[in-house]
C-alpha cells in the first residue's frame, strides 16, 4: 500500500479524492437501483412468459388427446430458419431484443395423417417461436443479473473502502498537521522565552560593568 506524506499538498489531494468518490457515490448507487428495477421486469416477464408456454402446451394436449396413441412420427414438422435480433440499451446495458423468427413447416401428405395435423403444426410452431422468445428472455435476465453484480460492487467499493479509507488519511494528516503545528508554536514560544532571559541577563551584566 503507497505510503501517504503527511504534509499539506497531500491533506489537499486526499480532500481532492473525497470530493471526487462522493460526486461519483449518488450516479453509482441510483444506476444500481435502476438496474435492480429493469432486472425485478426482467425476471417477471420470464415468469409470465414461462407459464403461457406451459399453459399453450397444457391447452395443446387437452385438444390434441389422440397424440398419445399416434403411431407416426410427428417430428420435424416445423424447424427454425432463422431468428432476427435487435438490440436495446437499458441503463448502459446492451440486451437483445426478438424481432422475428423465421420457421419452415415440413409438406406432408394429407393422407398419409388424419386432419388435426394441421392444429397441431400450428401449435408447434406457435411453441418454437415462443420457445426463441423464452431463449432471448433468459439472456436479458442474465446480462442484467452481471450488470448488476459490477455495478453493486463499485457502490460497495466506494462506500465501504474508499471513502472511509480516505476520510481515515485525511483524518491522520491532520492530527499530524495540528501536533506538528503544536509543537512549532511551542518551540517558538520557548526560544522567545530564552532570548528573553538572554537578554535580561546581558542587561544585567551591562548594568553591573
Amino acid at each position: 500500500m503507497e505510503k501517504v506524506a503527511l504534509n499539506k499538498s497531500a491533506l489537499q489531494k486526499e480532500r481532492d479524492k473525497l470530493k471526487l468518490y462522493e460526486r461519483l457515490l449518488p450516479s453509482l448507487d441510483l444506476k444500481r437501483r435502476q438496474l435492480s428495477l429493469e432486472l425485478g421486469r426482467a425476471r417477471t416477464q420470464l415468469a409470465k412468459s414461462q407459464a403461457e408456454f406451459e399453459s399453450m402446451k397444457n391447452r395443446a394436449a387437452e385438444q390434441l388427446p389422440m397424440l398419445a396413441d399416434i403411431e407416426k412420427d410427428l417430428s420435424g414438422f416445423v424447424r427454425i430458419d432463422s431468428v432476427k435480433l435487435d438490440e436495446e440499451n437499458i441503463v448502459g446495458v446492451r440486451l437483445p431484443v426478438l424481432a422475428q423468427v423465421t420457421c419452415t413447416i415440413s409438406n406432408y401428405s394429407m393422407l398419409a395423417y388424419p386432419y388435426w395435423v394441421d392444429v397441431l403444426v400450428e401449435r408447434l410452431k406457435q411453441m418454437a417461436e415462443m420457445q426463441m422468445g423464452l431463449h432471448v428472455l433468459d439472456e436479458r435476465v442474465r446480462l442484467l443479473e452481471i450488470a448488476l453484480r459490477r455495478i453493486t460492487q463499485r457502490v460497495n467499493l466506494f462506500e465501504k473502502i474508499l471513502i472511509p479509507n480516505t476520510k481515515k488519511t485525511i483524518h491522520q494528516i491532520q492530527i499530524y498537521l495540528g501536533d506538528a503545528e503544536r509543537s512549532a508554536v511551542v518551540r517558538s514560544k520557548i526560544a522567545k522565552a530564552m532570548h528573553k532571559k538572554q537578554r535580561s541577563m546581558l542587561m544585567r551584566k551591562g548594568n553591573a560593568a
